[in-house]
């Protein structure tokens, strides 16, 4: 199995992503630079958090546009795996890949701590290695990562099982003490229709070890790996 992450100026968490991706498949993945219009061919593709040209303009508007970006919605057209990470989850919602919008924290503070969420699916590519209804816990660190979209929208999502992760209290509560930017219906990751594009903000890439403080996030990069195995 062969993946690529997408490296816009300002990705901060391409390495991460990289490290877990190697532990994962067991070989490094490519690293495609946002000015590139081609991709090599590989089984998924991850667009990494960070703070994309800076985040000016609107977060994840600008690497929407880079010319990267067309290859990585014709690829999920065809049904490859693309997972957007915080900063990435940004960029897959300004490109159309997938619906809604990040607005600023409802505190409007930047947040940085763990969180508790619940798995809210098993299927889909990303999420294969956890249990429906499985309590994970994940960092966040993010100033724009409360979920927005119109209700028509919302109640499709939750219809179509297209919820991924929700944040929930300790004692798995969705409820506004588990959440922690004041995101819709408190979700934290969606899917798109067909399944095989994920866009979540909480950083998986940053919980797969216990040296890491916990490994609630590799059970995803496993999953990933198997998809060609």
């Amino acid at each position: 199995m062969s993946a690529a992450v997408i490296v816009f100026p300002g990705s901060n968490c391409d390495r991460d992503v990289a490290v877990a991706l190697e532990a994962a498949l067991g070989r490094p993945p490519a690293m495609v630079w946002h000015r590139e219009s081609t991709l090599p061919r590989v089984d998924a593709i991850v667009v990494p958090g960070g703070f994309a040209y800076g985040d000016y303009l609107r977060c994840g508007a600008m690497a929407a546009q880079s010319p990267v970006m067309a290859e990585v919605k014709r690829r999920a057209a065809a049904g490859v795996p693309v997972l957007g990470i915080c900063n990435g989850f940004q960029v897959l919602t300004e490109a159309g890949l997938l619906p809604g919008a990040l607005m600023h924290n409802a505190s409007l503070s930047f947040i940085c701590r763990d969180v508790d969420l619940r798995v809210e699916t098993a299927g889909t590519p990303f999420t294969a290695g956890y249990a429906p209804g499985q309590a994970i816990r994940l960092p966040v660190a993010h100033n724009e990562g409360n979920y927005f979209a119109d209700p028509d929208t919302l109640m499709a999502l939750e219809d179509e099982g297209r919820v991924a992760f929700r944040y929930v209290t300790p004692a798995g509560e969705a409820s506004a003490a588990g959440n922690p930017n004041g995101s819709r219906h408190n979700i934290a990751g969606i899917v798109n229709a067909a399944g095989n594009v994920l866009g979540l903000m909480p950083h998986p890439e940053r919980a797969v070890e216990e040296a890491l403080g916990g490994s609630d996030g590799a059970p995803m990069f496993r999953a990933l790996a198997a998809i060609a195995a």
